[in-house]
């Protein structure tokens, strides 16, 4: 067993440059931490991962936190998650600033045009394969995908109640209990307005008051509490949050909020500091960021000790199945709703085949694809003068 300051050096080191979503994370994970350097058993990482997949929120985060947990219990897990989600959230922060600063430029708008193109099919691939790898032949499974997928797909929008609604269905078809256990949520209190220094709360329009901060604290604190699957499981339920609900962005934003968790390194989800700082500045990020990660850790942290004793409750399973292929099939329709707005012309729709093509027939990693797309769109705008 490692040192905990060894262990934080390396997840400080996968969160700075490990590229390639949550599939790819958790395979960097398996491969150093127990297949390599052996500092955990095969079993205590089966265990982490079992959790994981159970529990709702970005999966390589949840699993570097459950790895942190079986090292050094609260303590370990508190420093994992802080070490790993940093670089992701200091790099997003950055773009973001220099988004709302050059966000106008005719040049940056050109990179992220392409970029917008390459990240619908970035998403379609993600939507296959965690269809793939979670439903396998299961019938109910691709029923409630399919149905999940047409409802977000023509609603624009995703309902998280949906989410569960399909995971009960599954459970009762598939392991029906002696009891079914009632899902209640909690709405966030309204804050007053207060005033706070500009810089912190400045983003893309006037400055935020409290009341807004407190708006987003409470969504996307419901977004990690709701959000099952892979990393960009969350990207429908953000979207009907984000663009239709709350009006924060327009679509292109969205899109290019999107692209920018596409190039930068750790969770996937470190794009809700984007979006946060977009809407309210650094304090919008920060809060962004908190109301995604804080259940997550909750999550993984507050049930691990008991995790034996439910691991392989056939219920807990047949739920969880039913969320992720709901979760599969809103990525699915989040496809077609993201695809109507970044694809706009002939350039784009190519851009778009193209990096469809090349992602599904090479395994070219993310930040490539999506610096090449950019790359595209800025020679475009050149060659159009």
């Amino acid at each position: 067993m490692p040192s905990l300051s060894e262990l934080l050096r390396y997840f400080l080191y996968l969160g700075t440059l490990g590229f390639g979503g949550p599939v790819a994370l958790v395979g960097y994970m398996q491969r150093d931490l127990v297949e390599q350097r052996k500092w955990f058993t095969l079993e205590e990482y089966r265990k982490s991962l079992a959790l994981s997949q159970l529990a709702p929120g970005p999966l390589a985060a949840q699993l570097a936190i459950c790895l942190g947990y079986i090292h050094s219990r609260v303590w370990g897990a508190t420093l994992v998650s802080l070490v790993f989600i940093l670089p992701s959230y200091v790099m997003t922060v950055a773009i973001g600033m220099l988004y709302v600063r050059y966000g106008g430029l005719s040049w940056m708008q050109a990179a992220f045009l392409g970029v917008g193109a390459a990240v619908i099919a970035i998403i379609v691939r993600a939507a296959y394969r965690l269809a793939r790898l979670t439903m396998s032949r299961d019938r109910l499974l691709w029923a409630i995908f399919f149905v999940m997928a047409v409802v977000t797909a023509w609603t624009e929008s995703e309902i998280a109640t949906l989410f569960v609604m399909c995971g009960v269905v599954a459970l009762l078809v598939q392991a029906p209990p002696a009891l079914v256990r009632r899902l209640m949520g909690a709405r966030a209190a309204l804050w007053s307005v207060a005033p706070l220094p500009l810089f912190l709360i400045q983003g893309l329009r006037e400055p935020a008051s409290l009341a807004t901060l407190g708006t987003i604290l409470g969504f996307f604190a419901k977004a990690g509490a709701f959000v099952f699957g892979s990393g960009l499981a969350i990207v429908p339920f953000l979207y009907g949050g984000v663009v239709q609900e709350h009006g924060w962005l327009n679509d292109k934003q969205f899109v290019d909020a999107v692209a920018v968790a596409m190039i930068t390194p750790g969770p996937v989800v470190i794009t809700v500091a984007f979006i946060g700082y977009l809407v309210a500045g650094q304090a919008g990020a920060l809060l962004a960021a908190i109301g995604v990660f804080l259940p997550v850790y909750f999550f993984v942290v507050i049930p691990f000790p008991w995790f034996d004793r439910v691991s392989g409750n056939p219920q807990v399973k047949a739920f969880v199945g039913g969320v992720t292929a709901a979760a599969a099939g809103a990525i699915a329709g989040a496809c077609l709703v993201l695809a109507r707005r970044a694809i706009v012309d002939v350039p784009t729709l190519l851009i778009g085949l193209a990096a469809l093509g090349l992602t599904w027939r090479f395994k070219i990693p993310e930040p490539v694809l999506i610096a090449g797309a950019a790359a595209v769109g800025l020679l475009i705008f050149w060659t159009r003068g």
